[in-house]
């Protein structure tokens, strides 16, 4: 594991990350940056990042924000604005440090919104964004399940689970939930940015999705100018572990027509 320093609005960060070379590179074909849940981190990804990077011929780099796994801590408590902040401000210096041309940005939830607004947002040079379960707007199921998420906390072995994975477990949890059931949340939106996406955009999401209805994905087809969607039953808010082989397949097909 590496660390890189970048800014962010809360001061100058160090972040955890790792580079996962392919066991089939494929000459000429960018990097795929993974941005994690929000609860997540580099090693809750598990081996999922090393299939894509073998299944593409793409490498994977993968990174824990401020406040997850092995990073910095996070400027708390959060803003309403802290998905920007990300997409705006850290994401682009995070690409930048590491010079990479022109990658592919795959975001889970969070991490998901968080590409989409800096592909948006930026003059970020992108080959193409992967949104798995992202978030364009705030939906009742979504303050529902994560005041679900608050009681689980509470009342079960969640905080010994997760404690794996954070060395602030606390800190990373009551971040993303304090500021996901605040009031003016309610109001957080990031539609704007959609229309403004020059790259491909391929956003997946489950039908059991527990977190957002399909609305999520179809406002993106609706405003993006070169949207796939692809909608996989039997699968929940994760689909990389309910439907590992269907979104692998459907990331490797993205990649191909990328590079074609």
């Amino acid at each position: 594991m590496k660390q890189v320093l970048v800014g962010t609005k809360s001061g100058p960060k160090h972040l955890e990350y790792v580079r996962l070379p392919s066991a089939h590179p494929r000459e000429g074909a960018p990097a795929i940056v993974f941005l994690h849940e929000g609860l997540g981190s580099v090693s809750m990804w598990r081996d999922f990042p090393q299939k894509v990077a073998d299944a593409t011929g793409c490498e994977a780099i993968v990174y824990s924000r401020a406040g997850y796994g092995r990073s910095d801590p996070a400027g708390l408590p959060r803003t309403t604005r802290y998905m920007h902040d990300e997409g705006l401000t850290v994401l682009p210096a995070f690409l930048d440090v590491l010079q990479l041309d022109r990658p592919i940005l795959f975001g889970h939830s969070d991490g998901a919104s968080i590409a989409l607004i800096c592909a948006g947002g930026t003059a970020t040079p992108l080959s193409g964004v992967i949104a798995m379960a992202p978030h364009v707007l705030v939906e009742d199921i979504s303050v529902t399940s994560i005041a679900q998420a608050k009681v689980a906390w509470q009342t079960t072995d969640l905080p010994a689970r997760l404690g794996k994975y954070h060395q602030d477990v606390d800190a990373a949890f009551w971040g993303w939930n304090d500021i996901w059931l605040h009031p003016d949340f309610r109001a957080w939106n990031i539609e704007e940015y959609l229309s403004g996406i020059a790259c491909p955009v391929l956003a997946i999401q489950g039908e059991d999705d527990e977190y957002g209805t399909m609305d999520q994905i179809d406002r993106i087809a609706a405003q993006a100018r070169d949207v796939e969607l692809v909608k996989l039953a039997d699968c929940r808010h994760s689909p990389h572990k309910d439907q590992p082989g269907a979104v692998i397949d459907a990331v490797g097909e993205f990649v191909t027509r990328i590079l074609d």
